[in-house]
């Protein structure tokens, strides 16, 4: 089967002649030996991944395995309540991917489902109604409007045909078919009128034409393969926070070997001083990291859902806070998917008419009878979207309503056909014969001797006809779809001369349509410019509509252009990389198109966001950083694709989206610091000490303030509200690190505060009461400044007293019950036994408590600095 033919440029004959039939199609027998030799009219099945395989793939991520290293250490030391917790936080994290990934293999069923189930073929001269799988290169099919296009076929017939291909092509006006070949052999899928595509589907009128491909050899098929060939991206924050990983594993070992060396070279006890190196490894590792992320993103997907987003895989929220340029389909996505009229003329300026009056009656009536719509259960409209529009119109303005539709009656009829350009019908009017006609203006105006101006018929003159022409022109310059209608008054008509029937009319008037932009997708655009996101509008649509839509939502700003798919095509991928940022709309494009202009963006180092709701879309939604679906007009197939699927097709719901994905990034960068802070605290605490030859904590006082200190303070941080200006300041660049050096700094400055902290309340424990009182001492000050550290991190630049309980609720709950089992170690005496430690005097509970208070006062210091920077800047 030669797939890559240009069937659109070949005659009915050559067509027929390269597949082997003919017109009366193909005998059972010849069909049957094709499809033994082709394969059956179905998309390759990709062998799934059993959920086993999933579930063990979670196991192989660095950051796991040393999770896994340090449960096991743990238990190794008789820790097994902190053995259980990180063997659960394990668990909880392979569970959380498996169900995401197990969802995300359903993309190519999807894409299987779409195929129609069975087709009317041609077998041996008579009609057979067969399983669409068994259709082959060389049948005949027929098709008839409300029919899915089974395979990819080559017109051979038709009447009035037009098909809907949104789905394939982001056409979002059915397309009128006809049979002839086309010269252009690289036209575009949408401009290949002889042809018919693989899971689109007939509006209207009726066809017949030969297969010329099936199955993996469709454009649907193609389409697959490259879904098949797409391989899965990780985001920046796990590339980040896999090189933090990397450098902690690293880290940790070197930090243990040495405390190991030195205690030794000391003359500590071997057994105890490897009890101690492995203790502080354990407390190095952040091992509330996965648990906090995890979590955080969970939550995070479950307010998302909500407000009209559901999330697929749990990264994709944070990818989409990093995002800087949306690649937005347009049919759908930033516009309503619905053609409606919002402009009329009657002879004198656009509008001047008021709605409902008098002057516009025989317009109306000559849009509400020139019209093949019905009506649902409902009473909604059903139909090609054009007359729909018409019927809809004349709803909102309740000139018509359901009862006038039902009661529409024809005494002759003459169908629209793409060569006339026009439908007429006939209605009864007054004892006479009213003909209605319905077409292309250029068409149309040519056949009127009148002109009804406001309402009073006046002669077809050079005048009148160049005011009618100039209307049209402008309603065509801003992208409306323009309908001519036209009538005339006879005693008797005879519809088989339907140049007669149609000639010597009287021109009632135009009207223009368009699928309007929705309202919030303009206000949406809007703060993503504030954000420093650069919206993109790519299309299959024609480019003057496109146009016109971009520019009414602020997509073309001044400087932008918009190109075509015929134009991409001339240009390089390195220039397209250099020229991307200058264009806002792609018209007239491929699906490979789609891809290629991700792809260009990427290269720029963009963090780019793909929406889209037809088929076509789907590579370019695997291939973005972020797939964003339409779960009311998409396709199965874009939200198998999709990393995220709209409930409401809304684009302001991304804006939410980005938003939230921002908020998230924000809260997991600070709950890391914290935990970075908080372990690096305990690293230098224990490595001092060890060259002091202090005894400073036991392994159980580390492995209990790690675990104490770390969990729920980090997770309360990870839900804090968003700080105010999110939405003011631009993404973060890809290429920028998780942590900056500046930031390395501050986790270094203020681990090394909690640890310097953590001496002294040793030093000082020890001098008043002995060695057990100054671990006391250094346990409960190591554990409180953790928690006063977490405190200063609900803001990056607030003052803690600016600080609203009501609004930081959950931060707080954590800190306090964190710091209620920290001190009942303490305060219980069975647990203080457990323990090794001692009661603290009054006295000492007060130098524990100016240890906090040096901590809070570094904080306030610091914030203080970051304040004065950023105003410097």
């Amino acid at each position: 089967m030669n797939n890559q033919a240009h069937w659109h440029t070949m005659d009915t004959q050559q067509v027929l002649e390269a597949v082997d039939a003919s017109p009366q199609g193909l005998t059972a027998g010849e069909a049957q030996a094709r499809l033994a030799r082709d394969g059956e009219n179905k998309l390759a099945e990709q062998k799934p991944r059993s959920w086993v395989s999933i579930f063990f793939a979670q196991f192989a991520d660095i950051m796991v395995i040393v999770l896994f290293v340090a449960a096991l250490i743990s238990g190794l030391l008789g820790e097994w309540v902190d053995a259980a917790i990180i063997g659960v936080v394990i668990l909880l994290n392979a569970i959380l991917g498996t169900v995401q990934e197990s969802r995300a293999e359903a993309a190519l069923q999807a894409l299987k489902s779409m195929s129609a189930p069975f087709a009317r073929a041609l077998r041996d001269g008579a009609v057979a109604h067969i399983p669409a799988s068994e259709l082959v290169a060389g049948d005949v099919v027929l098709i008839e409007a409300g029919d899915n296009i089974p395979a990819d076929i080559r017109l051979l017939e038709c009447a009035s045909l037009k098909v809907e291909e949104s789905a394939l092509t982001g056409e979002s006006v059915p397309v009128e078919k006809n049979c002839a070949p086309l010269e252009d052999a690289k036209a575009a899928l949408g401009d290949r009128i002889n042809m018919l595509y693989m899971s689109t589907i007939a509006t209207y009128g009726r066809g017949v034409g030969v297969v010329v491909a099936t199955g993996m050899h469709s454009q649907i098929g193609r389409i697959a393969g490259q879904l098949q060939q797409e391989k899965s991206e990780e985001t920046p924050l796990q590339k980040k926070l896999k090189q933090i990983t990397n450098i902690l594993s690293i880290a940790v070992l070197v930090i243990a070997a040495v405390i190991f060396g030195v205690g030794l070279l000391g003359g500590r006890d071997v057994l105890d001083m490897f009890l101690t190196a492995v203790s502080l490894a354990v407390a190095a590792i952040p091992e509330g990291l996965v648990a906090v992320v995890t979590i955080v993103l969970a939550m995070g997907m479950q307010r998302m859902a909500k407000r009209g987003a559901i999330i697929r895989k749990l990264p994709a929220v944070e990818t989409l806070g990093s995002t800087s340029v949306i690649c937005s389909d347009k049919t759908g996505t930033l516009t309503r998917n619905r053609m409606r009229v919002v402009e009329t003329w009657t002879g004198g300026a656009p509008g001047e008419a008021p709605q409902g009056s008098a002057a516009l009656a025989p317009l109306y009536e000559a849009m509400g009878h020139c019209n093949d719509v019905r009506l649902g259960e409902a009473d909604e409209t059903i139909g090609d979207p054009t007359e729909t529009a018409l019927i809809d119109y004349l709803f909102e303005a309740k000139i018509w309503g359901a009862q006038d539709v039902l009661a529409r009656s024809r005494t002759g009829e003459i169908p629209f056909d793409s060569e006339r350009k026009r439908m007429s019908v006939v209605i009864a009017k007054d004892g006479r014969q009213r003909v209605l006609v319905k077409g292309a203006p250029d068409v149309l105006i040519a056949r009127c001797d009148q002109l009804l101006d406001q309402g009073k018929p006046v002669p077809m003159d050079d005048a009148a006809r160049s005011r009618a022409n100039e209307a049209v022109d402008n309603m065509a310059r801003r992208a409306l779809r323009v309908l001519a209608f036209a009538y005339k008054d006879v005693q008797d008509v005879d519809t088989s001369d339907i140049d007669g029937t149609e000639s010597s009319l009287t021109l009632v008037g135009l009207t223009g349509m368009i699928d309007p932009p929705r309202d919030e997708a303009r206000d949406a655009i809007a703060i993503c410019r504030r954000a420093g996101i650069q919206p993109v509008m790519i299309t299959g649509d024609h480019k003057v509509a496109a146009v016109a839509i971009a520019q009414n939502l602020g997509i073309l700003n001044d400087g932008m252009r918009a190109i075509t798919g015929a134009e991409l095509d001339q240009i390089s991928d390195e220039a397209l990389t250099e020229q991307v940022p200058e264009i806002g709309v792609y018209a007239r494009v491929a699906p490979e198109h789609k891809s290629r202009i991700v792809r260009a963006w990427q290269q720029r180092g963009d963090i780019v966001a793909m929406t889209g709701d037809g088929v076509n879309d789907a590579p370019a939604l695997k291939e973005a950083d972020i797939g964003v679906g339409m779960g009311i007009t998409g396709t199965d197939v874009s939200k198998g694709a999709s990393d995220m699927v709209l409930t409401d097709d809304n684009f302001a719901t991304i804006v939410k989206s980005v938003k939230e994905g921002r908020r998230i990034f924000d809260n997991i960068h600070k709950a890391v610091r914290f935990l970075l802070s908080s372990n690096a605290g305990e690293v230098i605490a224990l490595f001092v000490a060890t060259l002091l030859g202090w005894p400073l904590l036991a392994p159980v006082h580390i492995l209990w303030v790690n675990l104490v200190t770390d969990t729920f303070p980090a997770l309360a941080l990870g839900v804090e509200p968003a700080e105010p200006g999110l939405m003011d300041r631009p993404p973060r660049e890809a290429s920028r690190p998780f942590f900056t050096g500046y930031t390395w700094t501050q986790v270094g400055i203020l681990g090394a505060l909690e640890g310097g902290l953590t001496l002294v309340a040793y030093a000082i424990g020890q001098a008043m009461g002995g060695a057990v009182c100054g671990t006391t001492m250094a346990f409960v000050t190591l554990g409180l400044t953790q928690l006063v550290a977490a405190l200063g991190f609900f803001s990056e630049h607030d003052s803690i007293v600016t600080l609203k309980p009501r609004r930081h609720k959950m931060l707080l709950l954590a800190l306090a019950g964190s710091a209620l089992l920290q001190l009942v170690v303490v305060l219980l005496p069975p647990l203080r036994s457990i323990f090794s430690l001692t009661m603290l005097s009054g006295v000492q509970w007060l130098i524990v408590l100016g240890l906090m208070a040096a901590m809070l006062v570094f904080i306030e210091l610091q914030k203080r600095v970051t304040r004065l920077l950023h105003q410097a800047e």
